[in-house]
């Protein structure tokens, strides 16, 4: 009798436990569906209304990245550090960044394994632990941002730089692009890609990054590769994140000069930014 009643209290609270889970996956599943059928806010369009890559879009491509927007303002946890604090101008211009990348593509998810954004309003130092040869020491590094897996850290002072002041760099499209990497499990350069198309990537990338990097070490006669710059020869995850942000940020520039990666990263991320940017 004893172990019977224990079959029946155990069994009870298995079935209290998954009554519990399924009502919440329904109330998440209609939070959301009413989160991605509301009108975009004005205010939102508003912040995206200087960024050309928003404003030339196809109003059904507009309509899509803002639905993937509100997703990942819903989804993700924004975190002020020193004191700042988290706007809607924040959340909007950082989300539009991240959601450029995927939201037209065949990249699973929406960053599925990315739980949280730290802001800091100015450059920071952070301590890191250096493995010299099996010593470990700290040291004390200053970053513009840092991309983690679980976490992504930016500045807000040269996000607002970035975008307000459109260069070849693109701090948020760097950091997500080491997250599009991190797809995967691996930071290596390779996103996730379907296997047909794997070796095709590691041969041009591979090729590309090899040279970026002798060309840099020569310090002379850059040609093509000083749109690259130095910091694409620190390994293939830099170079990964330097020539997406190329490809979004300098179109035209890049794809004259690097047509293979333009055509690889048009097929990667499912969109052709020249469409999107003028004269750049």
């Amino acid at each position: 009798m004893y172990n019977l009643a224990l079959l029946y209290i155990f069994g009870g609270l298995g079935t209290l436990l998954l009554g519990i889970y399924f009502f919440r996956k329904v109330r998440e599943e209609e939070q959301l569906h009413k989160l991605l059928t509301r009108p975009f806010p004005q205010e939102y369009k508003q912040y995206l209304s200087h960024i050309p890559h928003y404003v030339n879009m196809p109003q059904e491509q507009k309509e899509k990245i803002e639905r993937s927007m509100l997703l990942f303002i819903h989804t993700k946890e924004f975190e002020g550090a020193a004191d700042l604090e988290v706007t809607d101008e924040i959340k909007v211009i950082i989300a539009f960044y991240a959601c450029l990348l995927v939201f037209n593509s065949k990249l699973p998810g929406c960053y599925e394994n990315l739980k949280n954004i730290i802001i800091y309003p100015h450059h920071v130092a952070v301590e890191h632990i250096i493995d010299n040869g099996g010593i470990l020491s700290k040291e004390q590094m200053v970053i513009e941002g840092e991309a983690i897996g679980e976490s992504v850290v930016l500045i807000w002072h040269d996000v607002k730089k970035d975008v307000y002041h459109p260069r070849k760099e693109n701090v948020v499209v760097h950091e997500f692009a080491h997250e599009v990497d991190f797809m995967d499990g691996l930071p290596d350069g390779i996103p996730p890609l379907e296997r047909s198309k794997y070796d095709e990537w590691v041969k041009l990338f591979y090729k590309d990054y090899k040279k970026t990097a002798a060309v840099m070490l020569k310090q002379r006669n850059k040609g093509r590769y000083k749109l690259l710059g130095e910091y694409a020869a620190t390994n293939e995850a830099e170079f990964f994140a330097v020539v997406t942000e190329r490809f979004f940020q300098t179109p035209r520039s890049f794809r004259k000069k690097f047509p293979e990666l333009y055509d690889e990263l048009k097929e990667l991320y499912g969109l052709d930014p020249m469409q999107l940017v003028k004269g750049r």
